[in-house]
């Protein structure tokens, strides 16, 4: 990315130009010692004189009122933030109309900044007090006062707290009373300029020492710059947290790169476009431009006819693709078209706030859109993509933390779609989005994961977890048999990829990662895995087992082994699950062979996946009530057992008998009350008992096989 900068021959501004403000992508402000504010706008290069403010006021700082979609009256929108050397500071409108002006400190105000909602304002001035003051200008209290000048003030993410400078230190200080101050030495001289940003949690601090600094919301140093020739005066981040900008004597800089290169014949592209490029996407062959008015759509067979439709707004700050669509976000919503341009839906939910949305908060699939909750962080709201309505019964995804980051899987059905996330414990957690009038159980997957992305071609999961780079080849195999999770992994040493490193993209079978220091690391990871997802969701489980014989990899038959117990194809998972030394499991699926129904295979294929609830219901519906109860004895499940058969008054001498027998084995007495009050008067009768469930058995069968030729006579007529 280059950092155009446009000097008009005639300058508008007679003194020093002291602070400056964006309205829209296009649109500038600017106020200088010379009294005037200045618009400027960047699409026609014409400037205009908005006021002539009194002599004696010498502006310091400006700040816009936050754009919000709870705002429906946008006279206050339009208006900004003037803070002044005479120590007060001005509310003016849009078109240059003082609307109050407020005496707020001895000696000038420094700086002044609205919080995210724009319900209250912060100033700081030589006076070395920090004040917070309602919208309309009324002085709600003092928050911190002490000896020297405070030059910079930012609000953090939650407007719950607020961090100024104070010296070389950096303080952290909430609004509640009584709350805990961080506060930590930052610079080696006086701190000039902070900014915080809400979409990535980051702190920039500049300051007398030449240089500029990255730390976390705890204060932790995450990036220190060389030693500049001058000091660093003015520091900003962009909105959407990719880029911050940094100002010193006739410095300044921006560091980014995006480009568009043939690899195969190394053919370039030159895209131009008649207004500025703001954002940019590549992916899914499609590449989608947001310039400040206009959108654009090309394919990457035809770079010559991009498809363009004209922006509501242009300040897009974040697009998303999928395979079928493309997701723009911008000041005023979230909005999801085709890549032939046509508009298919808005999501929208109360106190949705876009300036916050960043490509670690909003999620988007084929068919479901995913947006983390900022009031709530425990919270995703999950959308269909294709109307914009909450998806299914309106049931939120809560969470018992707070979510960091949130990604949904690509490929398959809606109803297998799985969304991963990564809590503040920094705990990779996978769940189903439709969860069919059940709560879907919530599962982790891993622990310490930093940063995550799904692929695009196949449902496998990687992640920067601690020291070690990992894959999980196949996350399902949670749902299906967790025992063997470890053995569908591929994990390596991520020591390389120093502090803070970040997944940007996994495309196919290749990852890529952009270091703390901005550079792009590459690593491609085996292709056998995805090959094996396509077969798989083609049922060509043949091939499938060819093709694990043919790479010979336990990995492989892992996943396979739990591919096949997911799709109910038993005999395949037979071969696996022997291929990967698990005996006891064959002879499982050798004795679910055996049984006389389908509703009881079925219900020993949901129990060896652990989903007991579900096989049992699954037999009381088809009336077989004894294998239900055996199924809990089997589990010493003993309460529900007894429940069962005393409810269907049916097998309660089975179940007692079993009880007996599990409690002289372990040499132990009846204490169980139920047990105790079902069991008096009643004689345990082997024989009897073993009639009783070897006519079961038969009936079973008889059942099952009558079903089977009333099957096939229908076929024969």
């Amino acid at each position: 990315m280059r950092l155009k900068i446009s000097l008009l021959k005639e300058p508008k501004h007679q003194e020093l130009v002291s602070c400056v403000g964006w309205t829209t992508a296009e649109e500038l402000y600017s106020c200088s010692d010379d009294h005037q504010i200045v618009k400027w706008n960047l699409l026609t290069s014409e400037t205009s004189q908005i006021v002539k403010l009194p002599d004696d006021i010498y502006p310091i700082d400006l700040h816009w009122f936050p754009k919000s979609l709870g705002v429906k009256k946008q006279t206050q929108a339009e208006s900004f933030v003037l803070t002044s050397s005479d120590g007060k500071f001005h509310l003016i409108s849009k078109l240059g109309r003082v609307e109050k002006s407020v005496e707020a400190h001895c000696g000038a105000v420094l700086a002044g900044r609205w919080n995210y909602e724009g319900t209250a304002l912060v100033t700081v001035g030589e006076d070395g007090q920090i004040k917070i003051w309602s919208k309309t200008g009324m002085l709600r209290s003092t928050l911190a006062q002490q000896g020297t000048p405070v030059y910079s003030v930012a609000w953090g993410p939650d407007s719950e707290k607020v961090l100024y400078t104070a010296g070389k230190q950096l303080i952290i200080k909430p609004l509640q009373p009584n709350a805990k101050i961080l506060q930590w030495k930052a610079h080696d001289g006086i701190i000039l300029k902070v900014d915080w940003n809400s979409v990535n949690d980051l702190i920039l601090s500049a300051g007398e020492d030449c240089k500029y600094k990255v730390w976390d919301s705890y204060g932790r140093l995450l990036y220190s710059s060389q030693p500049h020739e001058h000091p660093i005066t003015s520091v900003a981040w962009a909105p959407d947290g990719e880029l911050f900008a940094i100002g010193s004597f006739h410095t300044l800089r921006l560091c980014d790169k995006t480009g568009v290169r043939n690899v195969l014949n190394d053919a370039v592209d030159l895209l131009e476009f008649r207004d500025r490029v703001i954002k940019a996407s590549l992916n899914y062959a499609h590449l989608v431009v947001s310039t400040s008015l206009q959108c654009y759509v090309f394919s990457t067979k035809n770079w010559n006819t991009p498809l363009i439709f004209d922006l509501k707004e242009g300040t897009v700050s974040l697009i998303l693709q999928a395979e079928r669509h493309f997701l723009l976000v911008d000041g005023g919503g979230i909005y999801v078209y085709s890549y032939e341009g046509r508009f298919i839906s808005s999501p929208k939910f109360p106190g949705m706030r876009t300036d916050i949305l960043n490509a670690q908060t909003v999620s988007l699939s084929n068919d479901t859109i995913a947006i983390k909750d900022k009031a709530d962080e425990k919270i995703i709201f999950l959308f269909e993509a294709s109307a914009g309505k909450p998806l299914g019964d309106g049931k939120l995804l809560s969470h018992k933390n707070e979510i960091l980051e949130i990604a949904l899987d690509q490929k398959g059905l809606t109803n297998d779609r799985k969304i991963a996330f990564i809590d503040k414990n920094r705990d990779l957690y996978i769940t189903s989005v439709k969860r069919f009038g059940k709560e879907e159980q919530i599962i982790k997957l891993g622990t310490m994961v930093h940063t995550l992305a799904w692929c695009d071609t196949c449902n496998i999961l990687c992640g920067l977890q601690d020291t070690r780079f990992t894959v999980w080849y196949y996350p399902n195999t949670v749902y299906v048999d967790r025992d063997i999770l470890p053995k569908t992994l591929y994990e390596r040493d991520a020591s390389e990829f120093s502090k803070n490193p970040h997944i940007v993209s996994f495309v196919g079978n290749q990852v890529t990662i952009r270091r703390a220091d901005g550079s792009l690391v590459h690593i491609s990871i085996s292709p056998y895995p995805a090959i094996l997802h396509e077969y798989v969701s083609s049922s060509k489980w043949e091939d499938a087992v060819r093709l694990c014989r043919f790479v010979k990899e336990q990995t492989m038959w892992a996943c396979l082994a739990a591919m096949a117990v997911a799709n109910r194809d038993m005999t395949t998972a037979e071969i696996a699950y022997a291929a990967i030394g698990e005996i006891d499991k064959v002879q499982y699926i050798n004795s679910i062979k055996d049984l006389p129904s389908k509703e009881s295979k079925m219900a020993h294929i949901l129990m060896f996946s652990g989903n007991i609830q579900e096989a049992e219901i699954i037999l009381l519906q088809a009336g077989l009530v004894y294998q239900a109860i055996q199924i809990n004895i089997n589990l010493y499940n003993w309460e529900r057992a007894l429940e069962l058969a005393v409810k269907y008054k049916t097998h309660v001498d089975t179940v007692l008998a079993y009880r007996q027998k599990f409690l002289e084995t372990f040499g132990k007495q009846e204490t169980n009350k139920r047990y105790l009050q079902y069991a008096e008067g009643l004689q345990i009768d082997w024989e009897k008992i073993k009639a009783k469930i070897e006519m079961e058995i038969t009936k079973e069968r008889e059942r099952s096989s009558s079903s089977l030729s009333s099957k096939n006579m229908g076929l024969k007529h």
